[in-house]
């Protein structure tokens, strides 16, 4: 959820770590902060609302110093305020923290801590934790670091700062952070981290990689239960186990993304400039190791019962992956959604295999579904977009989908890439890989014809006809059942219409009493078996007064609104949702709302 970010170096902090923050922004915006410290004190400043939306001359001023933190927020506990806004201090001022997840036993916590004698300011579960160092402060700051976080129940990532001290120290349970290093050398000197060199460099600490993209693609991965110490007087930098105190060697990895892909690069959005990238994505994220996709397409085949698992947008496109296994390779696989994924821990055994899809690999709900899995020796497949996620390195096998930095709270590119990889994997399971990368490559070639401004300036007209209306569904069978519920996702997530998906078949038990004279109605269509009966169920929607829109290969007379895709067969999800994307977002436009940020939603879920 919320957004932070450290930095150390020979630059004046407080303008790094404001554009630092301005590229996390997608992971909370009710509020931010930012502090610096420089001779023993500390430089605060807060705001409510965007960052985006805040100067950074204004800021900037009055921030001397060349470390500092900086924090996003995304309220969970306590209203959005200036009081509730990270940084948050001890009783002296003299320890300062930034927070990201929940610390669930803050409130028996804060009752010790105030009978002893500290005081509060926020309403905050985060505000516990400096007032912790505080009281463990004779320990030392890192041992009072250890200390406090001991004590500290649930999932976050903290970084943290003492004014008597030239150290920043971050600590990770569950929740992401990231190191980034810029200028090294490789050196083996110790002390100063495996790989890193002598001379002085710049540190960054961060929720997720776009923070410091721009200055670095080097990156440092810490695990749960891990602390890293980056000390401005040595510049040097130290991993911990927090289980048992020893010191950790860490490795640089080069994640080799480009700095221009986490930028708008000419769009208003980056939802738009992320749908328009499904031209390139999807190519991509079919470019594997064959012989990889051969050997896990026979786990798959030999598992006894296989689990798919995601949330939200990445859980439609698990459900889509049941349907194209089954329709394409004649295996049953199970979707359960990641947060109920721990109830069905009864079923599983060492020969039970795990698919886990994930855009940013750390959604805590999936985090958790995979500790349950592990637990009865699972193995875990993992489709993920970022290289040294949580997910990434907690799986046997990981394929990434090579989508590039997804910035915008509703996923696009992420999506289409996910179900173009599922796809190709269902085609190996079938003893047909390369039918099915020849498919997945002709799919690609039509989504770049099809997305074209013509083509979106058509759908805005079909978003400016119905913009006003508070209500919208959408209907389809068999593989676009799951882009029915997915199209309800991207419309409800960017305009704030209320979208319903349903199964076609559903709609006489229930859902045709919702329709009233004018209701747009999306119809999901393909050239398969179900054509004929997707229609008639547009048909019966018609004859309740319902505004047809079909999104389909050809046109028919019942479509009061046609928007052609191509036809592709069994790819069919990935060039029926892309239009669907398009219109959440002119939609969004047209009733004045920021697509790249919907209220009250997050980018990466890392709380339960």
């Amino acid at each position: 959820m919320c957004g932070i970010v450290g930095y150390l170096g020979d630059t004046e902090a407080a303008p790094v770590i404001f554009e630092s923050l301005k590229r996390l922004e997608y992971r909370g915006y009710d509020s931010y902060g930012f502090a610096t410290l420089k001779n023993k004190e500390f430089f605060i400043k807060k705001g409510e609302g965007k960052i985006s939306d805040a100067s950074i001359q204004n800021l900037s001023r009055g921030l001397p110093g060349f470390m500092g933190v900086g924090h996003s927020r995304w309220a969970t506990h306590g209203k959005v305020s200036a009081e509730n806004s990270h940084p948050h201090t001890d009783c002296n001022g003299d320890f300062l923290v930034v927070h990201n997840g929940i610390i669930e036993n803050y409130q028996e916590l804060r009752k010790e801590l105030k009978v002893k004698g500290h005081r509060f300011r926020s309403d905050t579960d985060t505000e516990i934790i400096p007032h912790l160092i505080e009281e463990y402060s004779e320990l030392g700051f890192e041992d009072a670091v250890k200390k406090a976080v001991s004590r500290l129940k649930g999932r976050y990532a903290i970084v943290t700062l003492s004014r008597e001290s030239d150290k920043i120290i971050g600590v990770r349970r569950g929740s992401p952070l990231i190191v980034g290093v810029k200028n090294n050398v490789k050196d083996s000197s110790k002390g100063s981290g495996k790989g890193l060199s002598k001379k002085r460099k710049e540190y960054f600490l961060a929720s997720d990689i776009p923070a410091f993209l721009k200055h670095t693609s080097n990156v440092m991965y810490l695990d749960d239960e891990e602390m890293v110490v980056i000390d401005r007087t040595g510049r040097g930098i130290k991993f911990y186990s927090m289980e048992n105190g020893k010191e950790i060697e860490k490795r640089i990895v080069n994640i080799g993304w480009d700095p221009g892909q986490a930028e708008k690069n000419g769009f208003e959005h980056f939802m738009l400039k992320e749908i328009m990238e499904q031209k390139d994505t999807i190519r991509m994220a079919i470019n594997q190791n064959m012989e990889d996709i051969e050997r896990i397409s026979k786990d798959i085949k030999n598992a006894f019962g296989t689990f798919f698992t995601g949330c939200g947008t990445a859980g439609n496109v698990c459900l889509a992956g049941e349907y194209i296994f089954s329709k394409v390779a004649g295996k049953h696989i199970n979707f359960i959604v990641s947060s109920e994924f721990p109830n069905y821990h009864h079923f599983m055994t060492d020969k039970t295999l795990l698919i886990a899809i994930s855009q940013s690999g750390e959604t805590a709900d999936l985090l958790e579904a995979i500790e349950a899995a592990k637990k009865k020796h699972v193995r875990i497949i993992s489709l993920v977009n970022v290289m040294g996620s949580s997910l990434d390195r907690k799986s046997d096998h990981s394929f990434l989908i090579n989508a590039g930095p997804e910035k915008a709270v509703a996923s696009t590119k992420a999506a289409t890439s996910q179900l173009a990889l599922v796809t190709l994997l269902a085609y190996a399971c079938a003893g047909k890989l390369d039918e099915g990368r020849r498919l997945l490559i002709e799919t690609a070639s039509k989504v770049n014809d099809m997305i074209n401004p013509r083509y979106e300036k058509h759908i805005r007209g079909l978003a400016e006809k119905i913009h006003s209306k508070e209500n919208m569904y959408i209907i389809g069978r068999s593989l676009n059942y799951p882009m029915a519920l997915e199209s309800a996702i991207k419309i409800q997530e960017v305009s704030y219409i209320h979208a319903q998906g349903f199964a076609g078949g559903e709609l006489k038990h229930g859902p045709l009493a919702l329709i009233d004279k004018g209701t747009p109605c999306i119809a999901l269509v393909a050239n398969d078996e179900v054509k004929n009966d997707i229609i008639s169920n547009a048909v019966e929607i018609k004859s309740r007064g319902g505004y047809i829109i079909g999104v389909a290969p050809e046109n028919n007379e019942v479509f009061d609104y046609w928007i052609k895709v191509p036809d592709v067969g069994n790819a069919s999800p990935i060039v029926n949702i892309i239009p669907i994307q398009i219109l959440a977002y002119h939609l969004a436009i047209l009733r004045g709302h920021d697509p790249d940020y919907p209220k009250n939603l997050a980018k990466s879920v890392t709380v339960k």
